[in-house]
């Protein structure tokens, strides 16, 4: 376990490069909560999520909802080091005939399962696909992350109230709480709290973590699959810009990409020391 626990630790913070090479060069995404949200994504695509990147239509595969959309750039990361798509592809994000565009899109990106980035959303997509693996009779499970901002959408709470009621033991979803949205503190655009208690009052099975802890991590998505009876729910503590320190806790960079006098100085923060002039346009 130790060793699988820093293997993925050490490949979360490759793939933290990687986002932020890859939003510098296109000049445009989501940074903040991207960081926030790999450590989860790396223990999903990594560890836990059966898939196949050379048959992404596998009936039988793991299924995975970025409810919050706009950390697209998380999700492209892990998908490219799978082996969906080339790496190369990550320099085209948001260019104009990009197969990656700002917010997942099924219909271009292999991999993806859904078009999200309307918040609120997701969960309602990912209870569609829970229940029509359970009556197929079918393994697989589902995966949806939100982010805490997305909670204060109503129909995430209708999704909530639906996932127990049909028994909904194949879905986990995760709550990315970094505490921050693209207007400020959570907290005081619109409180979401108590996130867990909330849960468990709609009947889930709440589990609450480290989000960056890469063994809690772990050890929460192996307790998800032995719970039955109703839907869990992985309340994560996570901190926004995670790995860059200039960027931490900052609602600033929420949609705002490195420059290129941050770039170098967000790649040491990472532990990445390579020549910058190479990747500054």
């Amino acid at each position: 376990m130790n060793d699988t626990v820093q293997a993925l630790t050490e490949k979360a913070r490759r793939l933290r490069v990687d986002i932020v090479k890859t939003l510098h060069r296109s000049r445009s995404g989501h940074t903040g909560g991207s960081l926030s949200a790999i450590d989860m994504i790396t223990a999903l695509y990594f560890h836990k999520m059966r898939h196949r990147p050379e048959e992404p239509s596998w009936p039988d595969r793991d299924r995975f909802v970025l409810c919050k959309g706009h950390a697209a750039p998380a999700q492209y990361v892990a998908l490219a080091e799978a082996g969906y798509f080339p790496k190369e592809d990550l320099m085209t994000l948001r260019r104009l005939g990009s197969h990656l565009q700002g917010h997942p899109d099924s219909k271009v990106t292999p991999g993806v399962e859904v078009c999200t980035g309307s918040l609120g959303q997701g969960l309602s997509m990912a209870n569609g696909m829970a229940l029509a693996m359970k009556l197929d009779g079918r393994a697989s499970r589902v995966y949806a992350l939100l982010g805490d901002g997305e909670l204060q959408e109503g129909q995430v709470w209708e999704a909530a109230m639906a996932a127990p009621h049909y028994r909904l033991d194949n879905l986990c979803a995760l709550v990315d709480c970094n505490g921050l949205q693209i207007d400020g503190e959570v907290a005081k655009v619109m409180n979401v709290a108590p996130v867990a208690d909330k849960f468990r009052a709609f009947g889930w099975h709440v589990l609450e973590i480290d989000g960056h802890d890469m063994a809690a991590v772990l050890r929460a998505l192996d307790r998800a699959e032995t719970l039955t009876g109703a839907p869990t729910v992985v309340v994560a503590r996570t901190v926004k810009g995670k790995g860059v320190s200039f960027f931490e806790n900052k609602a600033s960079y929420h949609g705002v990409t490195p420059s290129d006098e941050e770039l170098p100085r967000a790649l040491e923060c990472l532990g990445c020391f390579e020549d910058c002039e190479k990747i500054v346009d």
